[in-house]
C-alpha cells in the first residue's frame, strides 16, 4: 500500500510538471471559443509574482539612431518600473512609477521629469504605468473584459476586439491558444497614420510563470518610426532589490 501511495503521489508530480511544460511547446490548435471565455482565460493568465528583476538586450532603431545596449529591468508590481542600459558605460537611467516619468542619461547629459508625454512621444500613443507594466508582462493593455469583446481566429490566435472601438482609434489583442498570453497587440489611429505593434513571438516558463522571452515594440507615425526589440537574458522573480534613483547635477532638462 505504501508503495502505490508514493507511487501515485510520483505520477501526480510527474503529470503536473509535464503538463506546465507542455503550456509552452504543445502547439495548441485555436478551437471556437467565446470571446468572453477567451477574456476570461487571458486575465487568469496575468502575472502573479512581486517582483521582476531580469537582464535583457535592447535594440533601438528610429532610421537616425541603431543601436545595442543591454538593459537592467526591476520591476515592483503596480509600484515602479526600473530601467537601467548599458554598453561599456551606462546609457540612461529610468524610474517610472503610476505618477511620473524620470529619467537621465550620463552619455548625453540631459534629464527628464514629469508625466508620461516622453512615452507618448516614444510610442506615438499615450500609455500609463499600468498598461507600460502589462505591455512587459505580455498582458493587453486595456482590461479585456470591461467591453463586449469580439472574437474571430486568425493566424492560429483568438483575435479579440471591442464591440464599440474607441473614436480615435482601432485596438486589437491576439490571445495564444496554449497558454493565453499575448502573440500580439495592435493600436492603429488610421487618421492620423499611427499605429502601434506589440509582439511577442516567444515565452519561456519560469518559476511556474508564462514570461515574455522577446518583445518587439513597432511604432509608426506618418514621418517616422522607432522599433525596440528585447531579448531576455535571465530573470528571477520576488527578489530583494533597490530603485534608487538620483538625476545628477548638471544635466540639461529635456523639453517636450
Amino acid at each position: 500500500m505504501r508503495f502505490i501511495k508514493y507511487f501515485a503521489v510520483f505520477v501526480l508530480i510527474f503529470v503536473s510538471c509535464k503538463t506546465k511544460k507542455n503550456i509552452m511547446s504543445s502547439g495548441s490548435i485555436a478551437k471556437e471559443m467565446s470571446a468572453k471565455k477567451v477574456a476570461r482565460k487571458h486575465i487568469a493568465s496575468n502575472f502573479n509574482k512581486k517582483t521582476v528583476n531580469a537582464k535583457l538586450k535592447a535594440n533601438f532603431n528610429n532610421g537616425k539612431l541603431k543601436q545595442s545596449i543591454s538593459v537592467s529591468l526591476r520591476i515592483k508590481k503596480d509600484e515602479v518600473i526600473w530601467l537601467k542600459g548599458t554598453k561599456f558605460i551606462t546609457v540612461f537611467k529610468a524610474k517610472i512609477t503610476p505618477t511620473s516619468v524620470s529619467y537621465y542619461s550620463p552619455y548625453a547629459k540631459n534629464y527628464f521629469e514629469g508625466d508620461f508625454s516622453m512615452l507618448k512621444k516614444l510610442l506615438g500613443t499615450d500609455i500609463n504605468f499600468e498598461q507600460l507594466q502589462n505591455l512587459l508582462l505580455g498582458q493587453s493593455l486595456m482590461n479585456v473584459k470591461e467591453e463586449k469583446q469580439n472574437v474571430t481566429i486568425a493566424g492560429n490566435s483568438y483575435l479579440l476586439s471591442p464591440e464599440k472601438q474607441a473614436n480615435l482609434f482601432d485596438i486589437f489583442f491576439a490571445v495564444n491558444p496554449s497558454h493565453f498570453k499575448l502573440d500580439k497587440q495592435s493600436i492603429v489611429n488610421s487618421l492620423k497614420n499611427q499605429r502601434l505593434d506589440i509582439l511577442y513571438p516567444s515565452y519561456n516558463l519560469i518559476d511556474d510563470e508564462v514570461f515574455p522571452s522577446e518583445i518587439k515594440i513597432k511604432a509608426k507615425q506618418a514621418n517616422k518610426f522607432t522599433n525596440i526589440d528585447f531579448i531576455l537574458k535571465s530573470v528571477e522573480f520576488n527578489t530583494d532589490f533597490d530603485t534608487n534613483f538620483s538625476i545628477p547635477k548638471g544635466y540639461k532638462k529635456i523639453n517636450l
